[in-house]
């Protein structure tokens, strides 16, 4: 694959399961755009992994909340690389902010709905033009077993990655015939700085029929088997890494 023309934009990448994507894809062979808001200093550290392991990558800033920050971002770059192919779009950017129903501000549930939500509505947007004229690319989503069965405290973060999953399958079948594909992947209880917050982990574990956490590196396998020519025939699909927690 020519580095220099293939690309990979991975949101959230500073950290976690972003980071492992970002990384895993530029193994692949493509050249990642490390996305960030305000983690810079994860950034460079995932560039830096990614360049340590011989992979090629840059780093871009906005606000996945903000569509203006979005469409300059990412118009400038494509104004000034005019020969650049965007092959994958990978949104993994998104926050909880978790608490019962009752007592859920106006503003927890707004700002993980404009992050979880919105953001990727106006990336895919976006990056969806480009890929229908190439005819060709990949968009993976990242959702989340609390948006397949729900979860107590979660109300807001459930309803965003189950919307996600339905923007998913929509979008898949409105852009296929151009040889786009879009899927989402929902983790379970992956080992990352967001389960640190969980109360109870042990018992939750008792219950994964594999005995253990995931890994982010499992995670960004599914990503990248997504994004391959092996998964050329799979589109509208939500892929479940939870170690059996949920069978689907």
């Amino acid at each position: 694959m020519d580095l220099a023309k293939h690309l990979a934009l991975v949101t959230g990448s500073s950290s976690g399961i972003g980071r492992e994507v970002a990384v895993r894809l530029a193994k692949d062979g493509y050249h990642v755009i490390v996305h960030y808001n305000s983690n810079e200093k994860g950034a460079a550290q995932t560039l830096k992994v990614i360049e340590e392991a011989g992979g090629r990558g840059e780093l871009m800033r906005f606000d996945t909340q903000d569509k203006e920050q979005i469409e300059k971002a990412l118009t400038d770059y494509f104004t000034a690389h005019p020969d650049l192919r965007l092959d994958v779009l990978v949104n993994n950017a998104g926050i909880h902010k978790d608490t019962l129903l009752g007592l859920m501000s106006d503003e927890q549930f707004d700002s993980v709905m404009k992050t979880n939500v919105y953001g990727p509505f106006f990336l895919m947007r976006l990056c969806v033009r480009k890929m229908m004229r190439q005819r060709a690319g990949v968009m993976v989503n990242m959702a989340s077993l609390s948006g397949q069965t729900g979860n107590a405290g979660q109300v807001n973060y459930a309803a965003s990655k189950g919307a996600l999953i339905a923007m998913t399958k929509s979008l898949a079948m409105e852009v296929g015939s151009r040889n786009v594909r879009v899927n989402a992947v929902a983790p379970g209880l992956i080992e990352t700085e967001m389960i640190s917050e969980i109360p109870h982990l042990d018992e939750f574990k008792k219950r994964i029929p594999l005995g253990r956490l995931g890994k982010a590196s499992e995670v960004a396998g599914v990503v990248s088997f997504l994004c391959s020519p092996d998964a050329a025939y799979i589109t509208g699909h939500t892929i479940s890494v939870n170690g059996g927690l949920f069978p689907s």
